[in-house]
């Protein structure tokens, strides 16, 4: 799937509509002076969480992250991003205060290093997570820990050289699950099973030791860059993807 510049998201906010889905990923390391300017989007609450971050680069992925998903979703609503109103769900999960009448908007943002990804919608609620390919100290024993009994073991038969990418297959599947459902990583992420080999198509095969409740969910693979992989979970299936990135 590629993910080619865009500048602005209202260019195609008309054409999320039915059964589709629109991407952006978004570089985190601009020049300061457009820091400082999505810095000026925030909201109190938000400005008052960067403020928190106790080294310049968590501060900058944050402010960045927000004032870009604060960008997007005012393009997709038609108001001023710094009219965006958000509130939280019990684990964090950011939504809109005030939904838009007869047109819902569903959105969920995640970053890994120096990308965001935002993923958005109009009919159900969305997880997305992206993870930069990375090396992972004592991989087998974080399997072990997190991974179901039956992810484990398809790990574990992967040829060296494949581990990391299918380590995290299987990590931004159940990751972008959980946040679909608002719990985050506060929920265990071996209650469910997930496809993880390479080339395997991401699907959800068991949840709660349940295949029904597993079909009811939809796994996508997203490639946004490279050394990144990312995954989208939402209900039900025929989802159409559409993936830019942000050039502004």
């Amino acid at each position: 799937m590629s993910f080619p510049p865009l500048d602005r998201p209202r260019r195609v906010r008309d054409e999320l509509n039915g059964r589709r889905i629109h991407v952006w990923a978004a570089r985190l390391d601009p020049p300061a002076w457009r820091v400082e300017q999505l810095h000026r989007l925030l909201d109190d609450d938000e400005k008052q969480k960067a403020a928190r971050f106790r080294f310049d680069r968590h501060r900058r992925r944050f402010i960045v992250g927000r004032g870009f998903q604060r960008i997007a979703l005012g393009d997709y609503l038609g108001v001023d991003a710094a009219a965006i109103e958000l509130a939280y769900g019990d684990k964090g999960k950011p939504y809109l205060a005030r939904q838009p009448a007869g047109a819902p908007l569903y959105f969920n943002l995640s970053n890994s290093e120096e990308l965001a990804l935002l993923a958005l919608n109009r009919e159900r609620e969305i997880g997305v997570d992206v993870e930069q390919l990375r090396e992972v100290h004592e991989m087998e024993q974080l399997a072990e820990r997190f991974f179901s009994k039956q992810e484990s073991p398809v790990l574990l038969a992967q040829p060296e050289e494949r581990r990391v990418e299918t380590f995290f297959n299987c990590w931004t599947r159940k990751e972008a699950y959980l946040k679909a459902v608002g719990t985050g990583l506060s929920a265990p992420l071996n209650r469910f099973d997930v496809t993880l080999a390479p080339g395997d198509e991401p699907r959800m095969l068991a949840l709660e030791e349940s295949r029904e409740k597993a079909a009811r969910w939809s796994l996508y693979h997203l490639n946004p860059a490279d050394g990144y992989l990312g995954a989208i979970a939402i209900e039900e299936d025929g989802w159409r993807i559409d993936s830019w990135t942000w050039s502004g």
